[in-house]
């Protein structure tokens, strides 16, 4: 089957579309194949870049502006996928729309008298379904998060599927506007794969980069290049309740959005810090949360001990073309011996990887398959994810 995957994540700045095949394995019980046939990446209309944040970001929102962008959006992804269908010179047989994250809670809080948990992702599927007149597969996560998981990570099935290896333990990182990792054990089965968030990816660069420098992110890492890290901030921070929580856990805006990069812009600025040492501070914050993470909840669970094991660190996401980003990893992962390699060198482009993660789920969901880790998402059982819109 031909597969549009589609996703735009929680930097908000445009759509990604990954054109599929994919086919059953021939082996009862085997994984899917998949065949990236084209990507392309699309960035927000301006002004609806702008409604995306300040929907995210805003304490309260009428309905009618709610439900006007869910249309909206509804509109941008069907153009998207329209244009690189056409790119790619293929019929579609369906596509797989993440949608736009306005809010995720997985942590459940009192409201009206009961304990709740949510997850809300928009982009209208009967808008797409109409406009491309093919079925659309969408709103994903709240199935998982029904069944007491997260609802998040959701692309280890993807990690698990195309990148598990017999002799090599890979640790898949993926650098969005949050960081999050899937860790396969070298001939794992899909039980023993672990995954989560370990925080703040792109998400505090760009607001920092907004709030400071009036630009949307940090283009290389040059400006994180030119400033000097200010290690006590970042000591403090790490030592927060999220980043020492156990696995499971996931996070979005609601932790690391706008209110947290204020906060951060007002420590570094109480230690004396320039602009551009605020950037460098949040650049390596991404940077050591997810070593901290390797190194406390990771390498125990690959057995790093075991004088045969081999682990590679594989980089995907926007954050993968920040070279500071990039050269701090390396670094630290240096240490331990942990070599670090772009998303490319496996065959599928850093920023398509995503996209690639929900062709795949459109299509276990199609086939009624499930298509959560519940040892990463935490949830009690696997489950179906997704809900199909027909034209």
């Amino acid at each position: 089957m031909i597969v549009a995957g589609v996703m735009s994540g929680t930097s908000a700045d445009g759509v990604d579309v990954a054109i599929c095949r994919i086919t059953a394995s021939a082996k009862p019980g085997g994984t899917p194949r998949i065949k990236l046939l084209h990507h392309a990446g699309f960035p927000y209309p301006k002004a609806v870049r702008i409604a995306v944040l300040s929907a995210m970001n805003a304490e309260s929102i009428s309905v009618a502006e709610m439900s006007r962008l869910n249309w909206r959006l509804g509109e941008v992804y069907a153009d998207a996928i329209e244009r690189a269908a056409l790119q790619a010179g293929v019929k579609l047989d369906f596509a797989a729309c993440h949608g736009q994250t306005i809010y995720h809670q997985s942590i459940a809080r009192k409201y009206l008298g009961k304990a709740v948990r949510t997850t809300w992702q928009i982009g209208e599927a009967s808008v797409i379904a109409e406009r491309l007149r093919v079925p659309v597969v969408s709103d994903f996560r709240p199935a998982d998060l029904a069944a007491g998981g997260q609802g998040a990570p959701l692309v280890p099935m993807l990690d698990y599927t195309m990148f598990r290896d017999a002799k090599k333990s890979r640790v898949l990182l993926n650098l969005g506007g949050i960081a999050n990792l899937t860790a396969i054990p070298a001939g794992a089965s899909i039980d023993r794969v672990m995954a989560f968030d370990t925080g703040p990816a792109n998400m505090i660069i760009d607001a920092a980069m907004l709030q400071l420098f009036q630009k949307k992110f940090d283009a290389n890492g040059a400006t994180a290049n030119r400033g000097v890290v200010l290690q006590d901030v970042i000591d403090a921070i790490l030592k927060e309740t999220f980043f020492l929580a156990t696995p499971p856990k996931s996070c979005g805006r609601e932790e690391f959005g706008n209110s947290f990069a204020s906060r951060l812009i007002e420590v570094c600025h109480a230690e004396a810090g320039s602009d551009s040492d605020i950037i460098a501070t949040a650049t390596a914050l991404t940077v050591q949360s997810i070593f901290s993470a390797y190194r406390t909840f990771v390498w125990p669970h690959l057995g790093q001990n075991a004088p045969l094991a081999r682990t590679e660190l594989i980089v995907a996401g926007g954050g993968a073309k920040n070279k500071t980003m990039m050269r701090m990893l390396a670094a630290e992962f240096a240490a331990l011996g942990v070599p670090v390699r772009p998303m490319d060198d496996l065959g599928i482009p850093a920023q398509a990887k995503e996209a690639v993660a929900f062709a795949l789920l459109g299509w276990l969901t199609w086939h009624r398959l499930p298509g959560n880790v519940t040892s990463a998402t935490g949830a009690t059982r696997e489950v179906i994810l997704g809900k199909v819109t027909h034209p």
